[in-house]
């Protein structure tokens, strides 16, 4: 199987689209790239991935805190950070800064900076590509200043193609 699922990401699926596929798509990616990198993919981080892929919407910790406990899980905000942080590691997972959420990478086993759209109306974010347009843009003007980058990742809002169509109606 590829480790690398962006053909179904580079464009904001349908707010219909079943999720189904694509949840067990990066399960199945996960637990490969778990199993190269010698790292643990417990239950518990399994299940916050699983929870974080169920929509393609940025989640937060305490919705994710929530939805486990309504399962029964004596999950604490500590244990479902720790579970985050790892999946971070990983690079099964983005964190937006700006929303403090956390959605799904399509390319955990691909060196990339983030970028991202995401819709103000819906919610729901993608991954743009991976463009080196844009990362060395950001990098020539950083070292204008005399910056150097480590880790970028740039957050564009605005509105999806299904949020914008009643708007071309109206």
């Amino acid at each position: 199987m590829p480790t690398d699922m962006t053909s179904d990401f580079d464009h904001f699926p349908s707010p219909t689209h079943d999720h189904a596929d694509c949840v067990r798509s990066a399960l199945d990616v996960a637990a490969q790239c778990c199993e190269k990198h010698g790292a643990r993919f417990t239950a518990l981080r399994r299940r916050v991935l699983e929870l974080v892929w169920s929509s393609h919407e940025p989640v937060g910790a305490y919705a994710l805190l929530d939805t486990l406990k309504t399962e029964g899980h004596a999950a604490a905000p500590p244990t479902v950070y720790r579970a985050l942080d790892f999946l971070i590691e990983q690079g099964l997972v983005h964190r937006l800064e700006r929303l403090n959420a956390f959605v799904g990478c399509p390319r955990p086993d691909s060196s990339h900076s983030a970028h991202f759209l995401i819709c103000t109306a819906c919610g729901r974010a993608v991954e743009m590509s991976d463009d080196p347009a844009i990362d060395d843009a950001v990098r020539l003007a950083a070292e204008t200043v005399g910056f150097t980058v480590s880790r970028q990742t740039i957050e564009v809002e605005g509105l999806c193609p299904d949020c914008r169509k009643p708007m071309r109606h109206a």
